[in-house]
């Protein structure tokens, strides 16, 4: 073999007992990424610096993180390899290395030893088998190994000991990390490799196997020689494709394998980081006019770690920049573009997204450091700030590009809100409020000031500090730049850091950063695409029902007088209060904290049930709620623009995962009364165009079947049975075609009642029969679905050993009060560890499916948008003459959202408006 270049003194073999990891820097997998994702930036002189910035940042990072004290940077050499020899077209479909990057690699080389930092670049071989060679080595002497690379072949060096780390994307691979993100462990990626082949390298695999059929083969037969030796087995046309293949699948095993015998003349020991070379580094960043690290490195400035530490511990002034000039711009844009990832903010006109617009924006890449760009503060004496709409077009670029990852908190207002200028923000990796909700859902707030005080110590300024309170309040246009400024980076700033801390926790997390990473965050964009396309609704129609409600509301008003024997306020508590307990005499169900009887709906229905004048009151209570918050108010909320009306869902509210909406809150307008389906007759299509509903049908009863198991249950939905037809079948021990209209009503009660911890003197209430009774239809149920039984008692069990719950996915449920001393709280508690489960595994199949119906939406251009979703309905606007076509995709895509024991059921309606579709 070749000498090697570069080489360091080879060390003697002496154990390593050093918990800081040896370092392998895959150069030349971040030289290409960097250049293909930066733009082409260049220095006074015209050199191209672009992708020497971007590894170098890189590196930089990688060192604050791990804090090495051994590390190498290998690249690949010129010339042919060993697998040129072994196959003529390895790699034959690659362009040449454009002269922009071949400009790049030996200044790049120069900077890396000027930071002090081996570098290896070994001829004849690949640069991953250096690495292959050195991880192998490092691991034999006792020293943990971590790999930085962008390249999917080296997970095959996966093992204890020995991560993956990709610094341009902020993911890190272990052992349990290759098997999530390919399917199989690091032991068998060499085979999927060869079955996948590699287009890139122009490797050959199997024609038509993808990732899904070579794990799907892996999986049933072991590995690829017992793929191989049972290839006649295997039909179709793809198992011809394997056939037609053996000859060659041998080769391309040995092509995707890293080497890990390589005979390099040094050892990991020798890999020794040593102190930068100053003269050397201050020139190379003078000549490519790399500002800001030239004005760290003179004023020794300490790294952004460092500065985040100190802030946290002894207050230390951040550096925040306002954003005034061209060359200021210039500057940040340049750190932007180069960024592993960025935090991002903006400052706006209002809180209605649809009619907002941009004030300012705000960005940090470090902690400690961020800048503010205003636009648009037009008071009296305003500094001159760069043009809105011609600066914001300078940013466009990097916030449409998809491959420059960024972070905010609740991005999805921002991207609303840039949508009014003309921008789509892309690139949304991580967002702060859902991480930490996706941690912890049953944390009281998810908002930035709560977070920075809770996790890291920090008193964030207040949006009042700077605007005023109340009447007194001022736009944030009009806040002078000497305090709009400061706050607005720390926005910026603050939320970077937060990401460190909650990325962190959310690192060790399996389950939940797969909630996180495959749902939460992708659905920031297809919840904002809702958003924005609103809803349209009948305003003629709306007032004709609220005069209906108001007539309604009289004659329940004159009638309850009558039953009271005097006239009362039916809003008020307290004449509430005197009327039912001190007049009427009626019993006393709860008391309140104060001692006086409680007059709150659940008691009210209590009551209902042997009394006229609770029931008048509750009619009132909700026809009045229907017409404050729907009737009256809908058409108010009909954006100017649009002509629709256009809600907020919210990811980060609830704490079993599912959506909640406000202004206005599309959840609580009630199906199943006269007056709540008259309002959803007034969400309306446009012409040409129907409403299509989709709604998964008795979803958290299949769930429940799911999780428990319960023979009895699986065989009922499985065999596609009236499940409360057949529960009552079972538990009065008849016929199907002997069930009562009465028994399967009572069956359907026990069923939900069960899912949401209702007790039998609930369930005797609802059903007007005695306690006895009740309990008695419980303990039959039980006796005939043991499997349920069976899971309530597991889930109590569990929950008291661990503080949580978890749904299908992974999502966790924490209840703190399941130990409570309180009877009642700890009551409560349990029964949110039986629903919480079914609730959160509800909301996580809905959201898989917005996914997967918006992926189709967008790809297949059918003229259909998704305009709604409340509960377990998905509401659309359809072209008349797709509904078919539309229809057919709904059912199939929502429908395999997810795979359970028992096959999930979508109805789907259609109709000229919502209740129509319903």
């Amino acid at each position: 073999m070749p000498a090697p270049i570069d080489l360091v003194p080879k060390a003697r073999e002496q154990p390593v007992t050093d918990s800081k990891p040896l370092v392998l820097v895959d150069g030349s997998s971040y030289l290409y990424r960097a250049f293909h994702a930066l733009p082409p930036l260049s220095n006074s002189r015209g050199e191209p610096t672009g992708a020497v910035l971007g590894v170098a940042n890189m590196l930089r990072r990688l060192m604050s993180d791990y804090q090495p004290e051994h590390m190498v940077v290998v690249f690949d050499a010129k010339g042919r390899t060993f697998r040129d020899d072994l196959y003529e077209q390895y790699k034959a479909n690659r362009p040449p290395m454009p002269d922009e990057l071949v400009a790049q690699v030996d200044p790049l080389h120069e900077l890396v030893r000027a930071m002090g930092i081996p570098l290896l670049v070994v001829p004849g071989v690949e640069a991953d088998d250096v690495i292959g060679t050195l991880a192998r080595q490092a691991r034999r002497r006792g020293m943990d190994v971590v790999i930085s690379t962008g390249d999917k072949d080296l997970a095959q060096l996966v093992e204890p000991g020995v991560t993956l780390v990709n610094t341009m994307t902020g993911t890190t691979l272990d052992e349990a990390g290759v098997k999530e993100r390919f399917g199989v462990p690091p032991s068998l990626i060499v085979d999927y490799l060869t079955l996948v082949g590699d287009t890139s390298d122009n490797v050959p695999g199997v024609d038509k196997v993808g990732p899904k059929t070579a794990v799907k083969w892996l999986e049933a037969h072991g590995d690829l020689d017992a793929i191989m030796a049972h290839a006649d087995g295997i039909k179709g046309k793809v198992g011809e494709n394997l056939r037609a293949s053996l000859d060659s699948l041998p080769l391309s095993r040995e092509l995707v394998t890293v080497r890990c015998d390589l005979d390099l003349d040094l050892t990991p020991a020798g890999l020794n980081l040593q102190p930068p070379e100053s003269e050397t580094l201050r020139g190379l960043l003078e000549r490519f006019e790399f500002r800001h690290w030239l004005k760290e490195l003179e004023g020794n400035q300490p790294s952004g770690q460092a500065q985040l530490e100190q802030a946290a511990t002894e207050g230390a002034p951040v550096e925040y920049e306002t954003l005034l000039e061209q060359e200021q711009l210039d500057r940040w844009l340049e750190r932007l573009q180069t960024a592993e990832l960025f935090a991002f903010d903006t400052e706006t006109t209002s809180l209605d997204y649809m009619q907002a617009r941009v004030v300012g924006v705000s960005f940090s890449v470090r902690p400690g450091e961020a800048a503010y760009l205003p636009l648009a503060h037009d008071y009296a004496d305003a500094p001159r700030q760069m043009p809105l709409e011609e600066t914001l077009a300078r940013l466009k670029p990097l916030l449409e590009d998809d491959s420059r990852p960024k972070l905010g908190h609740h991005l999805k207002y921002d991207r609303n809100v840039l949508l009014n200028h003309g921008i789509e923000l892309r690139g949304i990796t991580h967002d702060t409020m859902l991480s930490s909700y996706v941690l912890n859902s049953t944390a009281s707030r998810h908002d930035m000031d709560t977070l920075a005080d809770r996790h890291l110590g920090i008193r964030t300024t207040h949006y009042e500090e700077v605007a005023g309170k109340g009447a007194k309040q001022i736009p944030f246009s009009q806040v002078r730049l000497d305090e709009a400024a400061p706050y607005a980076a720390e926005d910026a700033d603050v939320t970077l850091r937060l990401h460190e801390y909650l990325w962190g926790r959310l690192q060790g997390e399996t389950g939940q950063r797969r909630i996180y990473e495959e749902l939460e965050i992708p659905l920031v964009p297809v919840l904002s695409r809702m958003e924005r396309a609103g809803v349209r609704v009948d305003a003629d129609l709306l007032f004709t029902q609220s005069h209906e409600l108001s007539d309604r509301m009289g004659e329940i008003e004159r009638e309850a007088h009558e039953v009271a024997g005097g006239s009362f306020n039916l809003g008020s508590p307290k004449q509430i209060q005197e009327i039912l307990f001190e007049r009427q005499k009626l019993p006393v169900v709860r008391k309140t904290p104060k001692g006086q009887p409680s007059t709150a709906e659940d008691v009210l229905e209590q009551l209902a049930a042997d009394y006229p004048l609770p029931r008048l009151i509750l009619e009132h209570r909700g026809l009045s709620k229907l017409k404050s918050t729907y009737t009256d108010k809908l058409p108010g909320r009909i954006d100017p623009d649009t002509g629709r009306v256009h809600t907020s869902y919210h990811q980060a509210v609830t704490s079993t995962g599912r959506l909640s909406s406000s202004e206005p809150n599309l959840q609580n307008i009630p199906v199943r009364t006269p007056e709540g389906r008259r309002i959803r007759q007034a969400f309306v299509a446009p012409p040409g165009r129907v409403l299509m509903a989709a709604d998964y049908s008795q979803i958290e009863l299949r769930i429940m079947a799911h999780l428990s198991g319960d023979k009895g249950l699986v065989e009922a939905f499985n065999q596609g049975m009236d499940i409360h037809q057949a529960t009552a079948a079972e538990v009065w021990s008849l016929g199907l075609d002997q069930v009562t209209g009465e028994q399967r009503r009572a069956a359907k009660a026990i069923n939900f009642g069960l899912i949401y911890g209702m007790s039998a003197f609930g369930l005797a209430r609802q059903l007007g029969i005695e306690r006895g009774a009740a309990q008695e239809y419980v303990d039959r149920y039980f006796a005939r679905y043991p499997g349920v039984k069976a899971y309530m008692d597991d889930t109590r069990d569990r929950a008291r050993e661990q503080g949580y719950v978890e749904t299908a996915f992974g999502r966790r449920l924490y209840l703190p009060e399941i130990k409570a001393r309180n009877a009642q709280v700890r009551n409560q508690a349990e029964r949110l560890a039986i629903n919480a489960p079914m609730q959160g595994t509800a909301a996580d199949i809905i959201k898989r499916a917005m996914l997967a119906v918006d992926a189709w939406i967008q790809s297949s251009g059918q003229p259909l948008t998704m305009i709604m979703q409340v509960h377990d309905e998905l509401v659309f606007e359809v072209d008349e003459g797709a509904v078919d076509t539309v229809r057919e995709a709904l059912d199939r895509l929502m429908c395999q959202a997810a795979e359970l024991e028992v096959p999930l059921v979508v109805d789907v309606g259609v109709g000229t408006n919502w209740d129509d579709a319903h």
